[in-house]
């Protein structure tokens, strides 16, 4: 039987290949997973800001996921909505604010790591986290961009969680347990997670 410590890295790599289904199962390496081509949430995202922006309203999408960020991307192209795309990979950061801010287009995806500080997007009126970070600190940063001084209408935050699944189940468990929200935040196998048995039972256990 494996130990605790074992236990917490393979629960780790478990753990970010069901958000990375939840979110799009093209984000999973594994062979089986390419056969899907279908995203139940990214078909909800585009019926969203389809409506959104026929409402007039101006968005930021938040992903941890870049490569995520880049499908949701290639779906708006398709549908004709214009949109902004910034991750850490991004050199004109200024560039797409100011486009943003002086209304060019509605819709701004935004990378968690990208997005984190020193973005003041107050043309926004919506929030949208397309895959909930574990850490509430680091999403509620994230928002905040639109929550910058000069802000003047209010600011809807939309939080995009698949029902029935992992996300779910973190969630709850944050509430429970703030060291494993910080550890994950913290991210991949070099931070040390204690996992105890009621943990690994509530996040893969039956429902």
């Amino acid at each position: 039987m494996k130990g605790m410590g074992q236990s917490g890295v393979v629960g780790l790599d478990a753990l970010l290949k069901l958000r990375q289904v939840c979110c799009d199962p093209r984000l999973v390496k594994l062979e089986q997973a390419q056969h899907v081509t279908y995203s139940a949430k990214l078909e909800h995202l585009a019926d969203m800001l389809e409506q959104l922006v026929q409402e007039g309203r101006r968005v930021l999408v938040f992903s941890q996921f870049a490569e995520m960020l880049a499908l949701i991307s290639e779906l708006l192209t398709g549908m004709e909505l214009s949109h902004l795309l910034l991750t850490g990979q991004t050199q004109n950061r200024t560039e797409l604010v100011d486009r943003f801010q002086l209304g060019e287009t509605p819709i701004f995806l935004i990378s968690l790591k990208a997005g984190g500080v020193g973005l003041n997007l107050t043309a926004a009126d919506t929030v949208i986290h397309y895959d909930p970070w574990w850490n509430p600190a680091a999403e509620d940063q994230a928002t905040d961009r639109a929550h910058r001084i000069g802000q003047d209408k209010p600011v809807f935050v939309y939080k995009l969680i698949c029902a029935g699944t992992v996300e779910e189940r973190i969630q709850t468990l944050q509430a429970r347990k703030a060291e494993l929200a910080t550890a994950l935040l913290e991210g991949g196998t070099s931070t040390v997670i204690k996992f105890d048995e009621e943990d690994l039972e509530e996040l893969f256990g039956p429902g």
